[in-house]
């Protein structure tokens, strides 16, 4: 597909992907729904208020893109979100004059993406992350409760999640200064308190629900699909010290909450379609709550690049794929409502560390290093066991097509010194 906007073939937003965020120019205080276009954002508050969302749906419910949050638009359903998917690819095609012709209005609705600030896409009022990857659940229970007991029975029957902090969520670029908490003891001591000394990411992915469910009502897996509006890329900083002393009994809580990054762009299950891939084998088979019709994931390219302090060279250290999650996003969310909890548009559900089989696509220096046994040498000769002050992590992940990427863009964070 082409567009009259430029468009590098490397790009991950060309026509056929099209995310949703939210944007604000330099000079105006005010956050407004935006589309990705190449190294462009399209302002659809302006698209809406020429009039140019003239669907059934849209052309009387085009407030939704006058908001400071997509929460409005996710509101909506899926029929919506198709409606304005198919307006803006026509408004943005090659041969199609409305936009591309008329000068003024392109002037005021097409940003460059260097002159813009992202801010998050939603308004998170809730935010739960699973435990989907059998192969870093496999190896984080083998560091910390040995092969024998690596995987409780449980997890190969449901997907295990925890609630987590939304008021801690934060967008891509912004800095993570690194908790206090307390660790383990050594010998008869009192507990450690201080600075975590085994600062980690966790290669995630989030799918963002869209339309919600009734309190008390659950969602049958098999329409689970219409409930999701699409994913961002997701680092659940954890400070591994902190969780290793508290998680038992309830799970993780300072461990986790001081931060949670997402990427600004939002790409819809539209766009990922054509990237859709058979899930692994679950054995032994769900049971019929979570039976879907077809289970599948997404052939998304993972990757991790860490950047230490003072330096412009990064290492890849991370090279994973969505495709490893043993549960889907459609089973996470049935789950979740199976009790009548209720979702709500802009609620988070991050899927857990995408851990795959090889060395090289673990997700997180827990992983990578074997909670510090085994530290990793950068590109510049320098070693990390765990993060240090100063280092940039960066996420990142696309779809490859013919000719053609869908991408997410890049989420990251850089790690500064706790308080003193």
């Amino acid at each position: 597909m082409r567009s009259f906007v430029d468009v590098d073939p490397d790009s991950h937003f060309p026509l056929e992907n099209l995310p949703f965020g939210v944007f604000k120019p330099a000079d105006d205080k005010e956050g407004r729904p935006g589309v990705a276009i190449g190294n462009f954002v399209l302002d659809l508050s302006e698209i809406a208020a020429a009039g140019l969302f003239s669907g059934p749906i849209l052309s009387g419910n085009s407030q939704c893109f006058f908001q400071p949050s997509l929460n409005m638009f996710l509101a909506m359903g899926r029929p919506a979100w198709k409606e304005a998917r198919m307006t803006i690819q026509k408004l943005l095609s090659a041969d199609e004059p409305t936009l591309r012709d008329d000068q003024i209005l392109r002037k005021k609705s097409l940003f460059p993406m260097d002159q813009v600030k992202m801010l998050l896409p939603v308004r998170v009022g809730d935010y739960t992350d699973f435990f989907c990857s059998m192969y870093h659940a496999r190896n984080c229970g083998t560091i910390f409760r040995g092969p024998e007991h690596a995987i409780p029975p449980n997890w190969f029957h449901l997907p295990i999640a925890y609630h987590g902090r939304a008021s801690s969520i934060v967008i891509s670029g912004t800095d993570i200064i690194r908790p206090r908490g307390q660790t383990h003891p050594v010998g008869d001591s009192h507990p450690y308190f201080g600075p975590s000394k085994k600062m980690d990411f966790e290669l995630e992915m989030a799918s963002i629900v869209g339309t919600g469910n009734a309190l008390g009502t659950s969602v049958n897996v098999n329409e689970a699909y219409d409930h999701i509006f699409g994913f961002v890329l997701m680092n659940d900083w954890s400070a591994r010290d902190i969780q290793a002393w508290e998680y038992q009994p309830l799970g993780p809580f300072l461990g986790k909450s001081f931060g949670t990054t997402i990427s600004p762009w939002i790409v819809t299950l539209e766009a990922l379609e054509p990237f859709a891939c058979d899930c692994p084998k679950q054995n032994p088979p769900p049971l019929p709550y979570l039976t879907e019709s077809r289970s599948k994931n997404y052939d998304i390219k993972l990757e991790v690049r860490l950047k230490p302090a003072g330096e412009t060279q990064e290492s890849v250290v991370t090279r994973s794929n969505f495709c490893n999650l043993y549960w889907t996003a459609t089973q996470q969310l049935a789950h979740h409502t199976i009790n009548g909890c209720n979702l709500n548009p802009g609620d988070l559900l991050g899927t857990g560390t995408i851990s795959g089989p090889d060395p090289e696509s673990l997700g997180c220096m827990l992983e990578l290093t074997w909670n510090g046994q085994k530290p990793l040498t950068l590109q510049n000769g320098s070693t990390r066991s765990f993060l240090e002050d100063g280092d940039e992590v960066t996420l990142t992940g696309y779809c490859q097509g013919e000719g053609y990427r869908v991408g997410f863009g890049e989420c990251s964070g850089r790690i500064l010194p706790a308080p003193k």
